[in-house]
């Protein structure tokens, strides 16, 4: 709801300044509940007068860095715009408090890590509490269980909330502050477990042994979204296999994985390979038979031409396995080593030995030297290996490359796997607006390259855990294939401490029994549903009382979800896929993405990188009115530099909006009445106004934010520098009356629509000044119209034509090195004729800013041109 605009006798402080607005007016935002949502109101209205934003919920894992600022600014400047549009703005914000980043963050400020296999102690103290911004080493840190390690994440995230939720008050995001949710609390745990419960039972989430992506470090799956391809030093490797007498050599940067091999594979058109199709060769040190096939995914101008087939060395290798249907002969597990036991397919062969002795319980490094010093001395190895940079998939925030091994995990379908669900997805784009348009091809993209379905089960601790309880057998063997799902009435469950229907506590991990599934969902699994989470979709238990059937009818689909582009593939298309599977709909019909921040050397800034700044420093400093300018100076889908310049550029708009204001305002009494404005060049100001706002509405209204910020800014600049100081004379009354009260009441209505029209940007300055004179809040007030200026005609020029005179006036006073108190005793004016009479109509106004006592000769021009002018220095200043 938009308030309407009440002025009343301007009450202008002496001296204007923009420090310590932010603490002002969040106190008084805060305590008026200024942006409050207005629920029943929402329930009342057309559903295109409310309009709900899927906020972002940021990382709590240490700091915001200026990526944040440029983004959240962007996503308010449109909710500020739509609420004085007099919508009402549903605008909530969640904290994403669950996951890897926030275990690694408990890590090295605890000095902890988790360990399943570590009792629990009622009274651990934690070894540390701090060092911020260092990591601590593996080695270094404590083991603790599962029970002491969960609530020091729950104590620092708490912690890392309230200072994320301060800085976001000083940036003056207009969200609404009893609209939070953090997604590791109740409701978000339940919501997460009922979706992923109705997904099994619908068929959309299955369980699978199937070879995965595993980072070693962290010991947890990784899904395909959250890989990251880098160069990674390697050696190429020319190896002999073997056709009875005759060697057949491949290629392999991967030596260690010969004892993992089951097939070499070569394409189909290969004439090299084409008479070993359906043959079988031996491989070198451990004389195991494996077949030669084709397949159209070999690369016959790569290496030999032929290549080996492990399971498993990348993803192609999964792709072979898969549609060739070789078996599976897995030697490294998730600790990145070599199984310690010899396999089944090695014992009693020719490297039986070399198995046990050399590689048995290696790392991957130790077993390639060990592999590639073995086939120097069997004569296997032809040439030493060649080094190169070869392309390794990397987990996005992983040091190491990962490894592909074979294990039990939960996954959604995602069209990875079905041609029809991977079209229907795609559909389900075409339904978005996507701002900018281009962004809708990586979505398109991503989905198009899809080789599986979404993998969401992690080897960790802090997270959602799968509401799923497994029998155990007379024999004690765990039966994954009877799962034992929580009923929808009992969520949120963890099933490490809760007990399944028609169970016992002491039946837990024996026989006849029961276990709990130990992992937990991906943290794009929980806010992959931030719509349904802050929206009030009901969860059936109705966990942290927040179900709101009936608000959520309304504002589902949102309206507008502003995120970056680079989790377009992990964010956006998660939520696309769970909301086409529970709502048969899109999440919202909109998408505003925005770009990167970039340091000096033109890359993304970032946390994890170390090039990041954090914005609490830079606000202080600037001011929040000045750091959200630079941010909305940026368009959606842009990268942009990280430029404290543009932050100075801000701050003096702002200043220079206080100051400005200060004149419009004391100028004496003058309502702010269109039928008062008679003088030519206040209406033509007013009609440059107008034009303005219509410019800037449509832009607004196109998402191009930053070209109404553009429009209104230059506009304001002129209302400076040439309007105000063209009619200060006359607005102080030395014209008569009638011309003062024309100019004060052209201030003060171009004044309250430029306050509106900048609201957006500069919230600190433009409520600062609205209180001087108006009532209520400018957030509140309703965005302007053209009509308001009181103007029909358009501008016939006569405020550019007097400026460009001005202009003239005043360089030709620095030319001759005097202040603009010199005294103007003659000058000739260029201009064309119907330019010389709009310059006549406001020839008092320049000749008073001007200092000019001469009438001005006018001559024929092509443009507006002064000359011969005539100077007399000012007289001193006493």
């Amino acid at each position: 709801m938009t308030d309407s605009a009440s002025p009343r006798t301007p009450d202008v402080p002496d001296k204007p300044t923009v420090d310590g607005l932010e603490d002002k007016w969040d106190a008084v935002w805060r305590e008026q509940g200024t942006y409050a949502f207005d629920r029943e109101r929402a329930l009342s209205l057309p559903r295109e007068q409310v309009f709900a934003i899927d906020t972002p919920p940021p990382t709590a894992s240490g700091s915001l860095h200026v990526g944040h600022v440029f983004g959240y600014s962007q996503a308010d400047a449109i909710a500020r715009y739509q609420r004085m549009r007099g919508k009402e703005v549903f605008y909530p914000l969640g904290w994403d408090d669950n996951g890897l980043p926030t275990e690694r963050r408990v890590q090295n400020y605890y000095g902890v890590r988790g360990d399943h296999s570590a009792a629990y102690d009622p009274d651990f103290t934690p070894p540390q509490q701090g060092a911020e911004g260092k990591s601590v080493k593996a080695a270094d840190q404590v083991p603790i269980s599962r029970a002491n390690f969960i609530p020091l994440c729950e104590e620092l995230t708490v912690e890392d909330e309230k200072a994320f939720e301060s800085c976001f008050r000083r940036l003056g995001l207009s969200v609404d502050w009893s609209q939070t949710y953090r997604t590791i609390d109740d409701r978000s745990r339940a919501a997460a477990q009922q979706a992923f419960l109705r997904n099994v039972e619908r068929g959309e989430a299955y369980q699978a042994e199937a070879p995965g992506l595993w980072d070693v470090t962290f010991q947890s799956a990784v899904a395909q979204a959250e890989l990251e391809a880098r160069d990674y030093p390697g050696a190429f490797h020319r190896v002999a296999f073997h056709d009875g007498e005759t060697p057949l050599f491949i290629e392999t940067t991967r030596p260690e994985l010969i004892p993992a091999c089951v097939a070499l594979i070569a394409h189909p058109d290969d004439e090299r390979y084409a008479s070993l199709f359906g043959k079988t060769v031996t491989s070198p040190l451990f004389g195991v038979e494996v077949p030669v096939l084709a397949h159209p995914a070999a690369e016959p101008d790569k290496g030999a031409g032929i290549a080996m087939c492990c399971t498993f060395g990348d993803l192609t290798d999964v792709i072979w396995w898969r549609e060739l249907q070789l078996p599976i002969r897995s030697v490294i597990t998730r600790n990145g080593r070599l199984q310690g036991e010899t396999p089944d397919w090695i014992a009693g062969g020719p490297g039986e030995q070399l198995y046990a002795e050399g590689l048995a319980g290696k790392t991957v490094h130790s077993a390639r030297v060990a592999v590639v010093d073995a086939l120097r001395e069997s004569g296997d190895l032809d040439g030493e290996p060649k080094a190169t940079q070869r392309k390794a998939n990397f987990f996005e925030k992983g040091d190491k490359p990962l490894e592909i091994v074979t294990s039990r995990q939960w996954y959604i379908r995602n069209g990875g796997r079905s041609k029809e669900l991977r079209e229907a997805l795609i559909a389900r784009g075409s339904e978005i607006d996507f701002h900018p348009g281009f962004m809708r091809s990586r979505y398109t993209n991503w989905i198009d390259g899809l080789n599986g379905d979404w993998l969401i089960s992690r080897q960790r601790f802090f997270g959602v855990p799968f509401p799923v309880w497994y029998p155990v057998d007379a024999d004690g063997e765990t039966d994954y294939d009877r799962p034992i799902l929580a009923a929808e009435a009992s969520l949120p469950v963890d099933p490490q401490t809760d007990i399944p229907a028609g169970y016992s506590g002491e039946q837990r991990g024996v026989p006849g029994g029961f276990v709990g599934d130990p992992d937990i969902m991906d943290t794009w699994a929980t806010s992959s549903l931030t719509p349904q989470i802050a929206g009030g979709w009901s969860v059936t238990s109705d966990a942290g009382g927040r179900n709101d059937a009936e608000l959520f009818d309304k504002i589902f689909p949102f309206d507008y979800r502003p995120q970056g582009h680079d989790i377009i593939r992990t964010w956006l298309f998660s939520t696309v896929v769970r909301s086409h599977f529970e709502h048969g709909s899109v999440p919202w019909t909109g998408a505003g993405i925005n770009g990167w921040i970039l340091d000096p050397d033109r890359k993304k800034m970032s946390k994890s990188k170390g090039n990041a700044v954090t914005p609490e420093e830079v606000l202080r400093q600037h001011g929040a009115d000045a750091v959200r300018y630079w941010a909305v100076s940026g368009r959606l889908g842009n990268d942009a530099a990280y430029d404290e310049g543009q932050m100075k550029v801000g701050r003096r708009l702002a200043m220079k909006l206080l100051n400005a204001s200060k004149f419009a305002l004391t100028m004496g009494d003058a309502p702010a009445v269109a039928a008062l404005v008679t003088h030519p060049l206040d209406r033509s100001m007013l009609a440059a106004l107008a034009q303005v706002v219509t410019d800037a509405t449509r832009s607004y209204e196109a998402w191009d934010y930053t070209r109404s910020l553009e429009l209104t800014e230059s506009f304001f600049w002129t209302f400076c520098d040439d309007y105000i100081e063209l009619v200060k004379d006359r607005a102080y009354g030395s014209h008569g009356e009638e011309a003062a009260a024309s100019a004060r009441a052209a201030l003060r209505i171009a004044l309250s629509v430029q306050l509106r029209l900048l609201a957006p940007f500069v919230p600190y300055a433009t409520e600062e000044v609205w209180s001087w004179w108006q009532d209520g809040s400018v957030h509140r007030s309703s965005w302007p119209e053209a009509a308001e200026c009181g103007v029909t005609d358009a501008d016939d020029g006569t405020l550019a034509a007097a400026g460009a005179a001005l202009a003239g006036i005043r360089k030709a006073k620095s030319d001759a090195k005097l202040g603009m108190r010199a005294e103007v005793t003659a000058l000739t004016i260029a201009a064309p004729t119907a330019i010389q009479q709009l310059l006549r109509s406001a020839e008092a106004d320049l000749r008073a800013a001007g200092k000019v006592t001469a009438d001005p000769h006018y001559v024929d021009g092509d443009a507006v041109e002064v000359s011969d002018v005539a100077l007399t220095p000012p007289p001193p200043r006493n």
